[in-house]
Parts: C-alpha cells; sequence; structure tokens
C-alpha cells in the first residue's frame, strides 16, 4: 500500500502538471478545483476535475461491488482489480507515449476519466484491504494522526513510521512525477504501472502461500 501511495504521487503530477490541472487520484483536490473554478475567471477547469471525479466514484462503486463477496484481506477478487489499475496505466502510457504531446483537449479529459475511474478502483481496494492510515490516494487524516499523536501531541505515537512513510512517499512520487514529465507525459504513468504490476504480483504471491501454509 505504501508503494501505492508512492505511484498515487506520481499520477497526480501528471494529471495536474500535464493534463489540464486533473487530479485523479486526489479527489479532495478535485472538488477545491471545481469550488473556485465555478466562481469563474480563475483560469481553472472544470469538466476535468468533474469528469475525474464522477470516473473515481464508478471505479470505487465497481470495486465495492466486486468485492462485495471476498473474505478479508487480499483474495482473488483484488488481484483482479489491481491487475485492472495496472493494465489501464500502462494501456494509458502506451497511448501518451504514441501520440504527440500536443494531443486536442478531448483526449486529456478522457484520459483522466479513465485514470480517475482506476485510481477509484485501487482506493476502494486499499480501503478493503485496510491498512491502517494508509489510503493510497490522501495524507490528510495521516498527517492529522502523525500531529495529534506525536510528542506534541497525545504522545501515544502508534503507527508513526507508517504515517510519515506514507506522506514521504507521496511527496516523493509527485517529485518523480514532475520529472518524468521533463522526458514524456507517459512516462510517469508507466512508472505508476510497472509498480501496480509488482504490487499485484506481491500480493497474490503473498495471499497463495499464506494460504497454503494455512492447510
Amino acid at each position: 500500500m505504501l508503494a501505492l501511495t508512492f505511484s498515487t504521487g506520481v499520477i497526480d503530477a501528471v494529471g495536474y502538471l500535464g493534463l489540464d490541472k486533473v487530479f485523479t487520484g486526489n479527489m479532495t483536490g478535485n472538488v477545491v478545483i471545481l469550488g473556485m473554478a465555478l466562481v469563474g475567471g480563475s483560469g481553472l477547469p472544470v469538466l476535468g476535475p468533474l469528469l475525474a471525479l464522477a470516473g473515481f466514484m464508478a471505479g470505487a462503486a465497481l470495486a465495492g461491488r466486486v468485492l462485495k463477496p471476498a473474505g478479508p484481506g487480499w483474495t482473488t477478487r483484488t488481484t483482479v482489480l489491481f491487475g485492472i489499475v495496472t493494465l489501464v496505466m500502462i494501456a494509458t502510457a502506451a497511448v501518451l507515449l504514441a501520440i504527440e504531446d500536443d494531443f486536442g483537449r478531448p483526449v486529456g479529459v478522457t484520459i483522466t476519466t479513465v485514470l480517475g475511474a482506476a485510481m477509484g478502483i485501487q482506493a476502494a481496494t486499499a480501503r478493503f484491504i485496510a491498512v491502517k492510515d494508509v489510503t493510497t490516494v490522501v495524507v490528510t487524516s495521516t498527517i492529522t494522526g502523525l500531529a495529534a499523536d506525536s510528542v506534541l501531541g497525545s504522545g501515544k505515537g502508534g503507527g508513526s513510521a507508517r504515517r510519515a512513510s506514507a506522506v514521504v512517499l507521496i511527496l516523493a512520487g509527485a517529485f518523480v512525477g514532475a520529472a518524468l514529465l521533463k522526458w514524456h507525459l507517459g512516462g510517469g504513468l508507466l512508472l505508476a504501472g510497472a509498480i501496480t504490476a509488482v504490487v499485484t504480483l506481491l500480493g497474490a504471491t503473498h495471499a497463495r502461500h499464506h494460504v497454503a501454509a494455512a492447510r
């Protein structure tokens, strides 16, 4: 889940900097952008964030439906859902690498909508797996817990390393995603797809070995 948090930073950097200021993972950002854009005169997009939000919700709903009969932890259904996210990332990267960077706005909006749906699937699946303080798509609640339980707060300190790691990794992902834009728009998505593929393979392998050991 921490690896997927890093890849979210990459993807959001690509979306915001390379695809008309649209977040595909951080829906809070899209809602705020929409609120400001609706005032008018700010130069902020409306259609892109709106469709990305709709795509995210559709993806999350799909994942929720697929996981409804699943047992706790990593299952075959989890593997399938993360596999879909992997395919979307890699396919989108391939499309971007195959076309020129100056593609039209309709293509860009379509890409952010599809990526939003993929990130919705990822977020809902990560929520089902339920690694505490690691949602993979946002770190606001993670930062809140980190500060509230620190020595300056309640002093509980539980999970501080994991929380700090999530914050650092999404920051590092955004840095890497922005850097890869200097090469090509599809570079960040290709990296995110590769990371998700590795996570899916490792998760499925670990779950299979866990089941075999339980027998």
